[in-house]
């Protein structure tokens, strides 16, 4: 292995490329290889089930196109592998996408997923004392920096006549890190997104003091390299062809789909099928309106401080519908 590619195996570990694909000998260095699809995904999404099917696969196979896939903890990783061309396309939440611009990352927007509200939530423990937003002033909540609850935390305290600054936000880089803050006692509630939300309802039960219903819509971005997509727009059709497929199949199969994501992804079925029955399996363009919905998330973080420099949304989205 010669110093180039090296460096290049060492970037893609660092930026959380799954250990399972690297384990199963899935190639490293793949931008000089010719029709070769890159795709980054995190635990339960469209893409997940799209990659379970194996269709894209197939339905690239005689244009002489492989699929490479590579598993990411959360969205900003999966941004950071796309700034640096190391996949093609991926998905990511609204909040992600919003730092992701900000910081100057190389992917535009090519299409949204329905707002799934229900899929993000603020929660304490059962016998906590807290009892509502409110109480959380002067608390420790765990969150992440750009995350999607972080976004639903900010406007949920504006909610009550709180702001950012009235809580002590406990920063983590996971969601297993949020849960053991959590089961250890040392924050007093937490922020998580399906299917780990998911996960603590079942093996806890926590008290949801509130979910994005009316506060965020906590939609999905389908992101790619521009150059990529410059170039082989064909092929990023027939990946949206062939997603659209499968959400068709899903939206009326909530078992069959946890059934078929839960060895993928080594999650209980029975956590999958309830973050799957309250979510919308639908890709869509980016309008105007899911548009003034990024923007609004862009200048809330800017206010706030939290975002380098200022985001126009409508900038970074791929000027023709491909979805």
């Amino acid at each position: 292995m010669n110093g180039e590619q090296h460096n290049l195996k060492r970037r893609l570990l660092l930026q959380g490329l799954a250990a399972g694909a690297l384990a199963g000998g899935a190639p490293l260095v793949l931008a000089a290889q010719d029709k070769v699809l890159r795709i980054g995904y995190q635990k339960f999404n469209t893409l997940n089930i799209l990659k379970g099917t194996g269709q894209l696969e197939q339905a690239l196979q005689p244009r002489g196109w492989s699929v490479k896939w590579f598993e990411f903890a959360a969205g900003p990783q999966l941004t950071e592998a796309l700034n640096a061309n190391a996949i093609d396309f991926g998905h990511a939440a609204d909040t992600p996408s919003v730092f992701a611009n900000a910081s100057g990352v190389n992917a535009v927007y090519l299409g949204a997923e329905q707002p799934y509200p229900k899929g993000i939530a603020i929660f304490v423990a059962q016998d906590s004392p807290i009892r509502t937003v409110k109480d959380l002033k002067g608390k420790k909540v765990a969150t992440g920096r750009g995350w999607n609850v972080q976004f639903l935390l900010l406007k949920a305290l504006e909610e009550v006549g709180l702001t950012y600054s009235d809580i002590e936000p406990v920063y983590v880089t996971n969601a297993a890190d949020v849960r053991a803050a959590f089961q250890s006692g040392n924050v007093d509630a937490a922020t998580l997104w399906d299917p780990f939300l998911a996960g603590q309802e079942i093996t806890t039960r926590p008290r949801i003091l509130r979910d994005g219903t009316g506060l965020s819509n906590n939609r999905t971005f389908h992101l790619a390299v521009p150059k990529f997509v410059d170039q082989n727009k064909e092929i990023v059709r027939t990946l949206f062809a062939e997603l659209k497929k499968a959400n068709n199949w899903t939206q009326s199969h909530p078992q069959e789909t946890a059934d078929l994501l839960a060895p993928q992804l080594g999650v209980d079925p029975k956590v999958l099928k309830l973050a799957t029955e309250r979510r919308n399996y639908t890709t869509v363009a980016v309008d105007a309106g899911i548009v003034a919905e990024q923007q609004q998330i862009a200048d809330a973080f800017l206010k706030l401080g939290l975002l380098k420099s200022a985001v126009r949304v409508q900038d970074k989205v791929y000027p023709e519908v491909l979805v």
